[in-house]
């Protein structure tokens, strides 16, 4: 619960390290009762998350090996923002990108940090349906396999731990929820 006096104020701060994707911060701030410590800070630039649904009623999602966590994972499609740009632009791009579907219907669902108690990345869900197939064509670093599920494949894959994304977690569980209630 935030109030007076509950404000970390911001005394200093030393980027320790700038990249392609995010920029690494030290922050000294000053607690509420006077006291000074450090917070680390990721800033990210934002992005986008898609759950894009078939005329068969499948969840379109995608394999792809992350290497921060040494496996591959099975993702609802998504990418990064690029500086200024639309959420609904890029949820566009980076489901044409990632799976070479368009969508002619577009629904802004919900936005949310991803972790905020290290970083300000944010990430915007949309639902898209109305699907028409085309060929992907991902990052010349991206390498995925498109697939679809079913709602009952969904459920069998959340009890069996098969997704480990937080993104996509969100996303098919909201998916589910309207599914359920015959939307």
């Amino acid at each position: 619960m935030s109030g007076p006096g509950t404000v970390e104020r911001t005394v200093g701060v030393k980027t320790m390290f700038s990249g392609r994707v995010v920029t690494v911060e030290v922050h000294e701030v000053e607690l509420p009762d006077g006291g000074r410590t450090t917070r680390e800070v990721v800033r990210h630039p934002g992005a986008v998350a898609v759950v894009a649904e078939t005329r068969d009623g499948r969840v379109v999602l995608v394999d792809q090996f992350r290497y921060a966590i040494g496996r591959m994972s099975k993702e609802v499609p998504a990418g990064k923002l690029e500086a200024g740009e639309d959420p609904l632009a890029c949820a566009k791009r980076e489901l044409e990108e990632e799976t070479g579907y368009r969508a002619e219907h577009w629904e802004f669902v919900v936005r949310f940090f991803t972790s905020p108690g290290f970083s300000n990345e944010i990430m915007h869900l949309y639902y898209a349906t109305g699907l028409t197939a085309g060929a992907n064509h991902p990052d010349e670093d991206e390498f995925l396999e498109v697939s679809g599920m079913t709602a009952d494949e969904v459920k069998r894959g959340l009890a069996d731990g098969l997704f480990c994304d937080g993104k996509t977690l969100v996303a098919l569980q909201w998916w589910l929820g309207c599914l359920e209630k015959g939307r």
